[in-house]
């Protein structure tokens, strides 16, 4: 199973990177999970530019999310709402295929972000008839480094939660997409 990471953030530094890919190491051996962080390279939207006049990276965006079997979204909160990078992502997507059907899970850095992830799940849902409200993990690690959200994301207080939002998402994944469901080993 082939899983797209979305980081919200355009921080080089970004704890919502860091978290997607310390569930790299978690996934077992049967999912892949690939990190986009590049939400910062896509133009801003313009409908002039969907279809034949697609930028490059947009049409890298959009392929990378057609080849997956669903979507992990992880941001962080700028002025209690959705950073204006990942927006800008989602309205590359709005007009297209690839991500109607596609199920997408969020997972969260923060203990806080509450009214961002409300509008979030509110844009989520109208866009994919595949997102889950349900399945969801949160690992409070602002400000923390890379090797320090791996070390909390792998320690026995949070792995098993961490790997229960894994398999959780990629049963739904199998449903969505039409796989007879079979049990993960972790």
């Amino acid at each position: 199973m082939r899983i797209l990471g979305i980081s919200g953030s355009t921080r080089r530094l970004s704890t919502n990177s860091a978290l997607l890919r310390a569930f790299q190491s978690l996934a077992p051996a049967d999912i892949t999970i690939e990190v986009f962080d590049n939400i910062g390279e896509l133009p801003i939207f313009s409908p002039d530019l969907e279809g034949a006049n697609a930028p490059e990276s947009v049409i890298r965006f959009v392929e990378k999310i057609s080849a997956s079997d669903g979507l992990i979204i992880s941001s962080p909160e700028y002025v209690r709402t959705i950073p204006g990078g990942l927006k800008n992502a989602i309205d590359w997507l709005v007009s297209g295929e690839a991500v109607i059907a596609k199920p997408i899970a969020l997972i969260h850095a923060s203990h806080r972000g509450d009214d961002m992830l409300a509008a979030l799940r509110t844009v989520l849902l109208t866009l994919s008839s595949n997102f889950s409200e349900t399945i969801f993990f949160r690992l409070p690690v602002m400000k923390e480094t890379p090797d320090a959200i791996m070390e909390k994301l792998m320690d026995p207080a949070h792995r098993p939660a961490g790997e229960k939002f894994l398999k959780d998402f990629a049963s739904f994944c199998r449903s969505q997409n039409g796989d007879v469901p079979d049990v993960i080993a972790i």
